[in-house]
């Protein structure tokens, strides 16, 4: 199983980490060590003074695919969930001047906190808009919409299959909106996909 996460996908969250809009999806990878063990608090990571939030909706892959087209993206998946892209904003800063690779400020251990469950699409009230948000210590941080997304779920199963063959069971996570911040020890953080709370815990 792989995490397979896309940057930059929604146009406010660009702005405000002063990035261009990209014109196709930006991706890198996380290992399957950076997924919470269920139940776990959150450990802040001793490498970062500076760690950050991002709330994402996550898709769940459902059958091998390679080389998939647009208008046949949408039978790789059925489910979405909700999860959270840790980032140590210092440790990334260092790397973009130094032009290295941002590892060890996305791919840490735990990095990638993930909702322990997921929701069938076609239950959802729209499909193609659907609501999510995070709250940190019971306040409104976050919050998004898939409409918003410069690219679709399906877009980017077709573009991340040019590169990576797809399995059962890997994730994407699909970008953050705006509203990126960051976490301290003691905060809670919540998330929820259509007032449906899906993922909660501490940072210790």
């Amino acid at each position: 199983m792989k995490i397979i996460c896309i940057g930059q996908n929604y146009a406010e969250h660009a702005r405000e980490m002063n990035s261009e809009i990209p014109s196709e999806p930006v991706i890198f990878l996380k290992p399957e060590t950076a997924l919470l063990p269920k139940g776990h608090p959150f450990m802040y990571p001793e490498h970062s003074q500076d760690l950050h939030y991002e709330v994402e909706l996550v898709l769940r892959i459902d059958k091998l695919g390679k080389h998939i087209e647009p208008q046949f993206a949408h039978k790789y998946y059925s489910h979405v969930g909700i999860g959270i892209d840790f980032t140590a904003r210092d440790v990334q800063q260092t790397c973009k001047k130094k032009g290295l690779p941002w590892e060890k400020a996305k791919a840490f251990d735990h990095s990638a906190p993930l909702g322990a469950t997921f929701l069938d699409i076609s239950s959802l009230r729209d499909s193609r808009n659907i609501e999510f948000e995070l709250l940190k210590n019971g306040k409104v941080v976050q919050q998004g919409k898939s409409s918003e997304m410069i690219f679709d779920f399906d877009s980017i199963i077709s573009h991340v299959s040019r590169y990576f063959t797809l399995k059962m069971g890997d994730l994407i996570f699909t970008g953050t909106p705006s509203g990126v911040g960051p976490v301290v020890v003691g905060d809670v953080l919540e998330a929820s996909i259509e007032g449906q709370n899906l993922l909660k815990f501490s940072v210790k």
